[in-house]
């Protein structure tokens, strides 16, 4: 929702509590009557709106289709907000269609007219545009094989997609921009989140994306960046450097490791074609991640069932775990570009040497 700009008289006094802000492993809940969670990001300006005065416009959202929303609570210097609908399938798209509909009602540019519903419903030409929070792990799901699954949502909604190619700041999230009319808003939401339900458990170990958190690393990784390094900590970063067993970080037993209460485990399973990429020559890629996030991890050996994945063992603390998990999957971002371009580079030669076949 980018295109907006400007301020609207709102009171964001009713931002609702509901919406998560972290520590939650799932982008997607999926609850046992079939309940799901679908966030987006918002501008400030764009929560004011959805909220309502008073909380008037959420208030009426709840009641016209039975979900949860909520937008997450102002944070000064944050610019991005999150709002989050948790319903039934068709309760969440007809809330996230009535907030397109309420954006193009209540336009934040004092350049852009307020569009008033008309006797068939809004009109087509208005469009506005919703930005998803999608996990890094179901994008190929709502994409599909060779990009069939997006370009049907496409085709029969009648919205633009564009997914982002980099995970959100400190989670494993991407953005994914819909973009049109409130019905095909509304159609296209309930398609995409019928694929996620469909692929519902590849959404274990997300990690949420928190607009509040992302700028809190920044400001201290600016910080460590001003700060003289002591000759203490210049001797500890030279021994963390090496990222193999002797570390620093890996001389506690693995029985101290464990009986540590903040130590938690989790699973995520990776394609075998991939995992090569993550461990890197010689293992360096995967000791870097050890080092860097601070958590155990764990290789399977062999495919923990048919579908060709292996089982990638983390144990740590939260923050840890966290940390490792942005670092893996934004390592397999990489590799997946790579491949891309590879694809990409091989047709262009191909479309050069065409000519010549028919000579």
């Amino acid at each position: 929702m980018s295109q907006f700009s400007s301020s609207t008289s709102t009171s964001e006094r009713f931002s609702d509590p509901q919406p998560h802000e972290s520590g939650s492993d799932e982008n997607l809940e999926v609850e046992e009557d079939g309940h799901l969670t679908l966030r987006a990001l918002v501008s400030t300006k764009e929560a004011g709106v959805i909220i309502g005065k008073a909380g008037k416009n959420v208030a009426e959202l709840r009641d016209s289709t039975g979900v949860k929303a909520g937008v997450s609570k102002v944070v000064q210097g944050v610019h991005d907000r999150v709002l989050t609908v948790t319903g039934s399938l068709d309760g969440v798209a007809k809330a996230y269609g009535l907030i397109a509909q309420t954006l193009l009602e209540n336009p934040i540019s004092p350049t852009t007219p307020p569009i008033s519903p008309s006797s068939t419903g809004f009109n087509n030409q208005a469009v506005t545009t919703l930005r998803l929070l999608i996990s890094h792990n179901l994008m190929g799901t709502v994409i599909g094989r060779q990009g069939a699954k997006i370009k049907h949502i496409q085709d029969t909604s009648g919205v633009r997609m564009t997914a982002s190619k980099a995970l959100l700041p400190q989670s494993t999230e991407r953005v994914v921009e819909v973009r049109g009319s409130v019905e095909a808003i509304h159609l296209a939401v309930k398609e995409i989140s019928q694929c996620l339900l469909e692929d519902k458990e590849r959404a274990y170990g997300t990690i949420l994306y928190n607009p509040t958190k992302a700028t809190n690393q920044q400001q201290q990784q600016q910080q460590q960046q001003q700060q003289p390094m002591s000759p203490s900590s210049r001797r500890n970063s030279s021994i963390l450097r090496t990222g193999n067993g002797t570390d620093f970080s890996e001389r506690r037993t693995s029985q101290q490791f464990l009986n540590n209460p903040n130590v938690r485990t989790q699973n995520i399973s990776i394609p075998s074609d991939m995992v090569g990429c993550i461990i890197g020559k010689g293992g360096t890629k995967i000791s870097e991640i050890r080092r860097l996030s601070g958590s155990r991890i764990s290789i399977a050996k062999m495919p923990h069932d048919e579908s060709g994945e292996r089982m990638f063992t983390i144990q740590g603390t939260p923050e840890s775990n966290e940390r490792a998990l942005y670092l893996l999957y934004g390592q397999l971002e990489n590799e997946k570009e790579r491949r891309l371009r590879g694809v990409m580079d091989s047709e262009d030669v191909l479309e050069e040497e065409a000519p010549e076949a028919f000579m």
